[in-house]
């Protein structure tokens, strides 16, 4: 493993969130992602693949150690990390013995934990998708907590499937019904800010009004019909080297593009 000063070069860490909707799917586009960008650390959602079915070599080939924690068809979480390989801490969370989804991985790279969160949808609202959305906050929470009892560098990446204010979609009214917007979904994050996380992308852009997320349908993308649902949250030992955050945009409107932009944090060494 590289120092500190020779792997990073003295420059600020990249860290993406980045829910691919199907690693298979999209492996072109990541690996395009992988090779202009050269983000030091990207967490990945939804890959939609079991372990076995992961494209490991691909990514090696690309400069990147990897962890997966995956599930056939459905949810899925990674993380990669250029030249170096991300330490395994935790997979999946504790609470509920019955939840077999795969949305939550946790490792430690140079010294920074980090943690590919993909939260659940929640829809339709009410039932039970959304109480189990709400009861996976909740555990998210929890794992939170412990991790800032350490007094560490963490962020905390992933798709939140929480839209946390108004000025954080593109039409209150369009998204009002949905689980995204629903006034329980927002406690639950405002409940996990409150512990000490800083909104990485709110305090770049506290005005609101940036997306991360553009469906496929009705034409969002052209419209630029988005909304913020893709989240970097830094523990107080993060904040204090908080560097700039974005969005890679232009990433979604290339072919084939994921639904999501990659959505990153730089923070300074």
């Amino acid at each position: 493993m590289r120092l500190w000063h020779q792997f990073f070069g003295l420059t600020a860490l990249k860290i993406v969130t980045y829910n691919v909707n199907g690693i298979k799917a999209r492996l072109p586009r990541l690996l395009e992602y992988l090779a202009e960008q050269k983000p030091d650390v990207v967490c990945l959602q939804e890959i939609k693949s079991a372990d076995d079915g992961f494209p490991a070599d691909d990514i090696r080939e690309a400069g990147y150690g990897a962890l997966w924690h995956g599930q056939k068809g459905f949810n899925g979480v990674a993380i990669l990390a250029r030249d170096a390989e991300p330490v395994e801490r935790h997979r999946g969370l504790g609470g509920d013995p019955e939840d077999d989804h795969s949305r939550y991985l946790e490792a430690e790279v140079n010294g920074v934990v980090v943690a590919s969160i993909y939260l659940p949808n929640g829809n339709p609202v009410p039932g039970p998708k959304f109480d189990y959305k709400l009861r996976w906050i909740g555990r998210l929470t929890e794992r939170a907590r412990d991790l800032l009892a350490e007094e560490r560098p963490v962020v905390l990446a992933g798709d939140y499937n929480v839209i946390p204010n108004d000025d954080d979609v593109f039409s209150v009214r369009a998204m009002q019904d949905d689980a995204l917007m629903q006034p329980q979904s927002r406690a639950g994050f405002r409940a996990l800010l409150a512990q000490g996380w800083t909104d990485a992308l709110r305090t770049q852009a506290p005005g609101g009004g940036v997306w991360t997320f553009w469906d496929y349908q009705a034409g969002a993308w052209r419209r630029d019909a988005g909304f913020r649902i893709d989240h970097l949250l830094l523990s107080p030992i993060a904040a204090d080297r908080f560097a700039g955050a974005g969005v890679d945009k232009e990433y979604r409107g290339r072919e084939k593009a994921s639904d999501h932009a990659p959505t990153w944090v730089r923070l300074r060494p």
